[in-house]
């Protein structure tokens, strides 16, 4: 029989809380207007970008293709500390809530002893604004963070995951991650991590086949929300209402 569960590693963007196309973009967005640029993405552009992880990689091949040259390094500085500051702004004034089932769900974890990570691409300033807003009830919950900052390579690369688990010294069997997109999952994956997919605004345009390596893919965490309609075992199907730890266990347990 697998160990119980110890731990859970959640991703942040659009898995703690929708904040792609609340936050991050319209963010961005501010951004360019405060610097002078002469850009603005909207909601179809952005979906593209976010092929590449991380903000200021974003920016800089936004910028490549389309003026045909890598941006200053000094002008990238600029519009990413711009784009923090408009995106705690926004997550501070109570912008981007928690998804549904959340903090239910990171409550529960604590109660039982689990250890909790956040394992993210995003930079540090901006989990510390969710932690400072939405996420303030739940934060003392996670033993440590995992940012951009902190790794060579993001997702979906899995350096981030494998250094929250030597940093806490874990089996990987007995971790299970909690993410939201195609990416994050590889990352999981490739570091020998079960994962589930909570479907978000984003990930909803992906086809079912990118979450193939998925140990199941629900809509939400919260009541109602349930399994997905992808195409996935049956065992790995969600519960008709909230996702609950004993599920999750029994997800660890799986053969």
């Amino acid at each position: 029989m697998a160990p119980p569960l110890a731990a859970l590693f959640w991703d942040l963007d659009g898995t703690l809380a929708e904040t792609e196309f609340d936050g991050h973009l319209p963010a961005f967005n501010q951004a360019f207007a405060e610097r002078g640029e002469p850009y603005r993405w909207d909601p179809e552009t952005y979906l593209r970008l976010l092929k590449v992880s991380g903000g200021r990689d974003r920016l800089r091949t936004w910028l490549r293709d389309q003026e045909g040259e890598a941006p200053a390094e000094q002008r990238l500085d600029g519009l990413v500390q711009a784009k923090q500051r408009h995106y705690t702004a926004l997550v501070r004034a109570g912008s981007l809530p928690l998804r549904s089932g959340v903090e239910r769900l990171i409550t529960e974890a604590a109660e039982a002893g689990l250890t909790q990570a956040i394992v993210t691409a995003s930079s540090r300033a901006a989990v510390e604004a969710l932690a400072a807003g939405a996420l303030a009830s739940v934060s003392a919950a996670f033993r440590t963070w995992i940012c951009g900052e902190d790794v060579i390579a993001k997702k979906p690369d899995p350096e981030g995951y494998r250094l929250a688990l030597s940093r806490l010294a874990l089996d990987p069997a007995r971790v299970l991650v909690l993410e939201d997109s195609a990416g994050g999952l590889a990352a999981a994956h490739a570091a020998g991590l079960t994962c589930v997919v909570t479907l978000s605004r984003l990930s909803r345009h992906e086809p079912a086949s990118a979450f193939r390596h998925a140990r199941a893919v629900v809509n939400g965490l919260g009541s109602g929300e349930g399994p997905a309609p992808v195409a996935m075992p049956s065992k790995a199907r969600g519960p008709a209402g909230p996702i609950t730890l004993s599920w999750l266990q029994q997800l660890i347990e799986a053969p």
